[in-house]
């Protein structure tokens, strides 16, 4: 599920609140517990252990008591105390035990669920003390009707002094273990609370620093979930001052994101725009050059081809004459040769120069045909094998198999590879590694030219296509001029990759037939 940027700085601090939130519930909750537990000592049990006390104390009395009736020689005194006793013992004890279970049943109305086992059975207990304590009223009785009736030494009223002072026994012996009991709980609630109390504490500072540590974490996040708004001013400016290389490169979904990359977008839009115009300036820069070289390529062609042809003829006229003539010497002649050889070498160049120049100025729209791409680059390299060997230049074809046909102009072509074979041969001046390849691509076919030469550099490479820009001495400035623009009248490209000192790659495309 995508959030906003709101919302989610929304939730981020909505969780610090239910943190704190949640740290004040359990602080509240544990106090009202620690409440509950101090009412349940202080109103519950202590109070009931103070009654059992009291209990205790008022049957040891009467054991006390009892231990001195029946010490008494005299019948009528003992008869007189033991009636004393069944009229003053069994009602206060039954007074007494109705007020703790009073007390036990009002604990049961706030004690907590775990305890509640334990004041039933406190409860029982003193119903069990009620019970012996009739049955205490009843012995004392029995003792009293046997003292009316027997000897103070005959067997009945021994039997019935012997269960009176066994059930005094029974009662002291429940009082002092109810009394135990009470004080066994009470300590286990008090050592419980003081226990629960120190977890609480730790338990309540470990959550206030969870909670602060939420509350820094969630400023933290917040501050970069942000973060990417100061990059995009940052990346405005930039496009604001020209540079529209500026890619923020933000990742998420959120809005921030979201517009991060509609702006990477927006400065990719601009900078191919940028380089449009550029390479559409560049292109007009040299369309007008070509237009220049053309009106100077006509006026030249115009001016100097005929001289020149004039000038060819007569100078193998000349060189028919000094073939028939007789001179002094044999090395006159042969200088005289020499000569006419150099002139007659000189003007085929200019020719080449003209026909150049004439090439520029009125290119020739290729007839385009489905052509053999390898077929056309083994009768080129056959065709200039004499040559590269000369110049110490291995060739390595590597034709794909399988490269489909393009569609071509043969003689263009030819020209093309002809001229990048030839500066290929003159980067390499020791010698090299010529390597031409081929491979299918979309809709293309490319071919690759690379040679192991010196190579060239960046400032080079960008002026190679221009008109009349030549590195090489007495170069013209025009053959990878043309080859471009004839690659272009195909529907193809050229480009040049070179790195000084490790060679150069030539690399055309062509479409395919």
């Amino acid at each position: 599920m995508k959030l906003s940027l709101a919302t989610r700085i929304f939730l981020g601090y909505a969780l610090v609140l239910l943190t704190f939130g949640a740290v004040s519930l359990f602080s509240v909750a544990e106090l009202h517990r620690n409440r509950l537990e101090i009412r349940l000592v202080s109103q519950g049990y202590l109070q009931l252990s103070q009654d059992a006390a009291a209990l205790e104390t008022f049957q040891t009395s009467q054991e006390k008591d009892t231990e001195r009736v029946l010490e008494q020689n005299s019948v009528e005194t003992r008869r007189a105390l033991i009636r004393l006793a069944s009229l003053y013992y069994a009602p206060q004890m039954a007074q007494r035990l109705d007020a703790a279970r009073a007390k036990a049943r009002e604990v049961l109305t706030f004690a907590p669920e775990g305890e509640v086992p334990f004041v039933k059975e406190l409860d029982a207990r003193f119903a069990e003390l009620a019970r012996n304590s009739q049955a205490y009223g009843h012995a004392v009785e029995a003792v009293f009707t046997a003292l009316a009736s027997e000897s103070p030494e005959s067997k009945e009223v021994a039997r019935a002094t012997s269960e009176l002072r066994q059930l005094e026994s029974a009662i002291g012996r429940e009082l002092r273990v109810l009394r135990a009991t009470l004080g066994n709980r009470i300590r286990e609630r008090v050592d419980g609370a003081e226990e629960r109390e120190r977890r609480t504490g730790l338990t309540i500072i470990a959550l206030s620093i969870m909670a602060i540590g939420v509350g820094v974490g969630v400023t933290a996040w917040s501050a970069r979930t942000l973060r990417p708004v100061r990059t995009l001013i940052e990346g405005v400016s930039r496009i604001g001052r020209g540079d529209y290389s500026a890619q923020l490169g933000v990742r998420g979904e959120d809005e921030v994101a979201l517009l991060a990359r509609e702006f990477d977008q927006m400065a990719r839009s601009l900078q191919a725009r940028e380089a449009q115009l550029k390479s559409q300036a560049e292109a007009l820069m040299r369309a007008e050059q070509l237009a220049a070289v053309g009106r100077i390529s006509a006026q030249i062609v115009h001016e100097v081809r005929n001289p020149l042809s004039s000038i060819g003829l007569n100078v193998e006229l000349l060189q028919d004459a000094v073939d028939s003539a007789h001179f002094e010497s044999q090395d006159t002649a042969t200088e005289a040769r020499e000569l006419l050889s150099a002139v007659t070498h000189e003007v085929d160049r200019l020719t080449d120069v003209t026909e150049q120049y004439l090439r520029m100025a009125r290119p020739a729209r290729p007839d385009l045909e489905p052509e053999d791409i390898i077929a056309v680059l083994d009768g080129v390299l056959d065709f200039t094998r004499e040559e590269l060997a000369r110049a110490s230049v291995e060739v390595v074809r590597d034709f794909a198999p399988g490269t489909p046909r393009v569609l071509a102009d043969q003689g263009q072509l030819r020209q093309v590879f002809l001229n990048l074979l030839r500066n290929s041969r003159e980067a390499m001046p020791t010698g090299g590694q010529l390597t031409v390849a081929t491979a299918p691509r979309d809709g293309d076919v490319e071919v690759t030219v690379r040679d192991t030469g010196n190579g060239m550099t960046e400032e080079v490479r960008r002026h190679l296509f221009e008109p009349f820009f030549t590195t090489k001495e007495g170069g013209t400035g025009l053959g990878l001029a043309v080859s471009q623009q004839i690659l272009q009248a195909h529907g193809g490209s050229l480009s040049c990759q070179s790195i000084p000192g490790q060679g150069t790659t030539f690399v055309l495309r062509l479409p395919r037939a």
